[in-house]
């Protein structure tokens, strides 16, 4: 992708997210400047911020999600079972983009509409090495109500309505109808190891730099902060 789409879709998520009264916390507008100057550390290394992904296909459009992750917590609080053991996150599904299949090892959520259009997910049961069932029966809560559907069954959730993923799920998910806000709130979060895709794709894009970055993404963060790259 882009950058210069990059930060015109930031733009653009950026203020859709403030049409439904969603307000983003204060860092979501620090310049990159001020995010490497100050480096705080509660930001910077749980990989708070701005994530918009095309998965590495080009193809934002059709193939894509716009993402914030406002608060997370810290894996190894998790092996031990105290401290902060969960995430929040912000989201964008355009209408008819695709969020493509994958499972989650670790991570439970809910995933939320929160306004716009219907949200729609695909959905299939883990098999026992992990990979797609693709005969049992899917069985999900949906605001504390078991919903069952076949494999790969269409859930469809109106504005208010969400459900509840367990790790191991598999899940593809787009807005129908229109562009939906979505909510996420989850166990504590780990883009870079804990998502498994049905097909070989990546989790993040591939940035050409034709203009500076409005804001910074979190997988720029080890090569514009920590200078890795």
């Amino acid at each position: 992708m882009k950058r210069s789409r990059i930060n015109e879709i930031i733009r653009e998520g950026d203020a859709f997210i403030r049409s439904f009264g969603y307000i983003m916390p204060p860092f979501a507008y620090w310049s990159p400047e001020e995010l490497k100057t100050r480096r705080p550390e509660g930001i910077v290394d749980a990989r708070l911020g701005w994530d918009i992904t095309d998965y590495g296909q080009g193809k934002f459009d059709e193939l894509g999600l716009f993402l914030f992750t406002v608060r997370n917590g810290r894996a190894e609080d998790l092996s031990r079972g105290t401290g902060m053991l969960y995430a929040e996150k912000i989201m964008i599904s355009r209408k008819d983009q695709l969020s493509p299949m994958h499972r989650h090892v670790v991570k439970a959520e809910d995933i939320i509409n929160r306004g716009g259009g219907k949200l729609v997910l695909e959905l299939f049961m883990p098999a026992a090495d992990g990979g797609i069932d693709r005969e049992a029966e899917v069985v999900v809560p949906t605001d504390g109500v078991i919903r069952k559907l076949p494999a790969g069954g269409l859930l469809k959730l109106d504005p208010g309505e969400s459900v509840t993923l367990l790790p191991g799920v598999w899940h593809a998910f787009w807005g129908e109808g229109g562009d939906v806000l979505i909510g996420e709130v989850s166990t504590v979060n780990d883009d870079l190891t804990d998502n498994i895709f049905a097909d070989p794709i990546g989790r993040f894009s591939n940035i050409q730099e034709d203009e500076p970055p409005l804001r910074l993404l979190v997988s720029d963060y080890d090569r514009w902060i920590d200078g890795k790259a």
